[in-house]
C-alpha cells in the first residue's frame, strides 16, 4: 500500500469566477496540493474547458464539484458526460432519492469515483427544521448525515461530503466502505470571519477524526501568500497524522 503524504489530503477549492483567476493560482499551487476542486461557478461560465486547464498547468488530480440533483435519468447522462471528462471525483446531492444516487454510479460507469453530498456545511439545524424534517433529523444534523450516507454506500457511491462535526460517526458505523470528503476546513476556527460555514474543523481535528480528503478554499485563496498557506495547512496535516493513536 503506497504511504499518503501530507499533500495529498488536500483539496484545494477553485472558487473564482474565471479561468484567467484560475490559471495563476494552480500555477503557483501546482506540487502544494493534491488535488484542485472545480465548482460550479467555474465550470458554469468555463465549461469542460476550464478542466483541460487545470490539468494541464496543475499537474494534481481533479475534483468537479457539480452537486448534481435531478431525476434519475437526467442525473445519469450527466454523470456519463462528467466521467468523460477523466476527472476523479463527481458529486451528487444525496437528497431525498435512492434511485437517483444509483442513477449516479450507473453514469460514472466506474470512470469516476461518486461522492454523495450529505448535508451542506452551510446548514444548522434551524435550516433543517424549516425544510420540514422531522425533529431527530433536524435537530441532530450527524442523524441526517448517516441516513444519507447509508443511502449512498447502498447506491455504490464510493464516498460522501461531511462536516467534520460528523467524520467520527460516520467513520465508526462505515470504516472505510466509504470515503470522507470534508469541506469547511478552517486552519483557526476561532479566527474565522462571518461567512457562509457553520460547521468548521481545523486540518488537525479532520484528520485525526477520520477524513479522508480536506476541501480548503478562503484560508488559501485569500492569503498573501496562497503556497505558504497551503504548505502550513499541509505542515498541520503531517503533525495529525504522525500523532499516535491517529492514522
Amino acid at each position: 500500500m503506497i504511504q499518503r503524504k501530507a499533500k495529498d489530503y488536500l483539496v484545494f477549492a477553485l472558487d473564482v469566477p474565471s479561468a484567467a483567476a484560475t490559471e495563476p493560482l494552480v500555477e503557483r499551487l501546482a506540487g502544494a496540493v493534491g488535488m484542485f476542486k472545480i465548482g460550479l461557478e467555474l465550470f458554469v461560465r468555463e465549461g469542460p474547458a476550464v478542466v483541460a486547464l487545470v490539468r494541464r498547468h496543475g499537474g494534481a488530480r481533479i475534483f468537479l464539484d457539480l452537486k448534481l440533483h435531478d431525476i434519475p435519468a437526467t442525473v445519469r447522462r450527466a454523470m456519463a458526460a462528467a466521467a468523460a471528462l477523466d476527472v476523479d471525483f463527481v458529486t451528487v446531492h444525496c437528497g431525498e432519492s435512492a434511485a437517483m444516487l444509483q442513477a449516479a454510479v450507473e453514469g460514472a460507469g466506474g470512470r469516476v469515483k461518486v461522492l454523495g453530498v450529505t448535508v451542506l456545511t452551510s446548514v444548522a439545524p434551524a435550516d433543517l427544521k424549516a425544510a420540514g424534517l422531522r425533529p431527530e433529523l433536524a435537530e441532530n444534523p450527524g442523524n441526517l448525515v448517516l441516513a444519507r450516507a447509508a443511502m449512498a454506500a447502498d447506491a455504490g457511491c464510493a464516498g460522501v461530503v461531511c462536516a467534520g462535526h460528523e467524520l467520527g460517526m460516520l467513520k465508526r458505523r462505515f470504516g472505510t466502505r466509504l470515503l470522507a470528503v470534508v469541506p469547511g476546513i478552517r486552519p483557526d476556527v476561532e479566527t474565522v470571519a462571518a461567512d457562509d460555514q457553520r460547521r468548521v474543523v481545523t486540518p488537525a481535528a479532520a484528520v485525526a477524526a477520520g477524513a479522508d480528503y480536506l476541501v480548503v478554499g478562503r484560508p488559501i485563496r485569500d492569503a498573501p501568500d496562497p503556497r505558504q498557506a497551503a504548505s502550513a495547512i499541509t505542515g498541520e496535516i503531517a503533525g495529525a497524522m504522525a500523532a499516535p493513536g491517529d492514522r
